[in-house]
């Protein structure tokens, strides 16, 4: 492959910085040569074009057909990523090439931007499952909705079915702007703000698909909320626009950069700077351009917008956002206020039209096919064409009359889609895990539900005491899809030495952290406790203990954050 790349870089302005070593990789200073593999492809051939040999060629061809680097790279700017080969156990993930740990099969995922879907496009998806991917189905914290087992040949049908109701994969993946997190609530919440729904799909339809912003030096995250729980975990994303009422402008947006966890987490800066609803579009673009032209692009694991905005600071950042991709400055603004509520939406809540939504939490994240198109049969059969996917793997169901929503929650009950959920199912959350991700070490899915329920078993009687849901997190590997850092209990996927002095899956153990839209009246990051592990099939047994621990030690009103940074380590064990 031979194509010329198209790089749309601004000139580079001369500033006063340390000089480098080795070059970052940075675009508008250091040149476009490419200084790794990933780089050298991405320039080869814009991801974007893979589509039409996957349609063309691999399709007819199967999977023995296909490019190694469109299949490991490329298949990525489309939604697909080829699937663990069953009967791999942890301890080979980091022995083995990513040939020898993927099966011939693929995890499509399905881009929701804002999270909102009609009941036929959830149909849709739960028919695709079930007729091309074994009934699988999970609701991830991004807003969107993955599927697994996934043949090579079905691809193209797949998309003809998706885009045929408005849905598609584009960028779902890769190092492009993924999916924009939006509030679950927008445009139908009684105490919403602002609905930020026409500046997601500004964004969407106007830069989602742009060949020049499809070669980022990493993926990139968006969140735009204009609901006062603040429920986009914004303080996690790359970009994200927080509804505030500015004293003299009006209604607009608080602008927060440079969010991400992994295995470096930081949390995003507020720029100081105050956005009109009609400029958040133009924001964004030049956020990203900063991101395509100065990002690091030598290291993929300095290749966020994080280290960026490390070494350059908020004043800098802004400086460089305003003078060179903005058409005008931006007014200085307040912060955001502080939260207000529970950001995930569940139980029975009252719109501003007088109709009701109400909020149900599967088992961390995990339904199937049928059970999307039963849900999509439930909503129509009481009223209802609008479903919402949130950040908390949880799923809204809109526009419900108040003398239906008994029966609503009755038949969600019988799709094990709980509205009146226990504090502990409401609560965790957990990433693909070991079954299906080729980074994993360690089950998540079945070992964090089979700990929702003994938890229930034990300290369902507490609930009263505990009050608020301590968030518990489960994560397969130590990348944190499932935001280890920012729950009260974050569990770190790892091989671990038990008191036998044998190897087995368990998890590296965080505590106290959160963010603003889960009951926190600000965000931090939980600490680590020196040699703090348990085992795979300890997660109750740990959580049990720590539980009851906060609850005979904290002071009044403290919550388990607090309590658990203020601890001594023999209490957190």
């Amino acid at each position: 492959m031979t194509l010329e790349p198209t790089i749309a870089v601004r000139g580079a302005r001369t500033r006063t910085a340390r000089v480098p070593t080795k070059p970052h990789g940075q675009w508008a200073v250091d040149g476009t040569e490419p200084l790794n593999g990933n780089e050298e492809f991405k320039l080869a051939d814009n991801g974007l074009n893979v589509r039409e040999r996957i349609e063309n060629e691999y399709a007819k061809g199967g999977f023995a057909s296909i490019d190694p680097t469109d299949l490991h790279g490329r298949f990525r700017w489309w939604g697909l990523y080829t699937q663990r080969k069953p009967g791999i156990d942890g301890g080979r993930t980091a022995q083995l090439e990513p040939h020898e740990l993927e099966d011939e099969y693929f995890m499509l995922r399905v881009r929701i931007d804002g999270g909102q879907l009609t009941t036929q496009q959830l149909r849709v998806i739960g028919e695709i499952s079930t007729e091309f991917a074994r009934d699988s189905a999970d609701v991830t914290d991004r807003q969107n909705v993955q599927l697994h087992w996934i043949a090579i040949e079905d691809v193209p049908e797949v998309w003809r079915r998706l885009e045929e109701v408005g849905l598609s994969t584009t960028e779902a993946c890769g190092d492009v702007p993924r999916v924009i997190l939006g509030s679950p609530v927008a445009g139908i919440a009684a105490d919403e703000i602002i609905d930020p729904t026409p500046q997601i799909h500004e964004i969407a339809e106007r830069f989602i698909g742009d060949e020049s912003l499809a070669n980022l030096p990493r993926k990139y995250k968006t969140a735009i909320t204009g609901h006062p729980s603040q429920d986009v975990v914004h303080e996690i994303n790359d970009c994200a626009f927080v509804a505030v009422e500015h004293p003299e402008l009006g209604i607009g947006y608080d602008l927060w950069v440079g969010g991400a966890l992994s295995t470096v987490p930081r949390l995003a800066e507020r720029l100081g700077t105050f956005v009109p609803p009609e400029r958040v579009a133009e924001v964004w673009h030049g956020i990203t351009q900063i991101f395509r032209d100065y990002g690091y692009r030598r290291l993929r694991n300095k290749a966020r917008l994080k280290f960026l905005l490390a070494d350059w600071g908020v004043e800098r950042f802004r400086e460089v956002l305003e003078t060179e991709y903005l058409d005008s400055p931006l007014p200085d603004g307040p912060a955001a206020p502080k939260p207000i509520g529970q950001g995930d939406h569940v139980g029975v809540h009252r719109q501003k039209d007088g109709l009701f939504y109400v909020g149900a939490a599967p088992a961390v994240g995990r339904v199937s096919g049928s059970i999307l198109t039963a849900l999509a049969d439930l909503a129509e059969a009481h009223g209802s064409q609008r479903i919402r996917t949130t950040p908390h793997q949880k799923l809204l169901v809109l526009d419900i009359a108040e003398d239906r929503v008994e029966s609503l929650i009755a038949g969600l009950d019988r799709l094990g889609l709980a509205a009146r959920p226990s504090l502990f199912r409401r609560g965790t959350i957990a990433c693909t895990g070991i079954e299906y991700c080729k980074l994993a070490i360690v089950e998540t899915k079945a070992n964090a539900a089979d700990a929702i329920t003994q938890l229930e078993e034990r300290l369902g009687h507490l609930e009263p005491e505990i009050g608020r849901p301590i968030t518990l997190h489960v994560n397969g590997c130590p990348n944190s899809c499932a935001r280890i850092q920012v729950a009260d209990i974050g569990l770190k996927g790892q091989l671990i030495t038990n008191a036998a002095g044998e190897q087995v899956p368990g998890y590296q153990v965080h505590l106290g952290g959160g963010l603003a839209g889960e009951g926190r009246a600000e965000a931090g990051l939980g600490r680590t406790v020196r040699g703090l592990k348990v085992e795979a099939t300890g997660i109750a047994d740990y959580a049990e203990r720590v539980i009851r621990r906060y609850l005979a030690d904290r002071a009044e009103g403290e919550s388990f954050a607090v309590w658990a940074h203020g601890a001594d380590e023999e209490a957190l064990q």
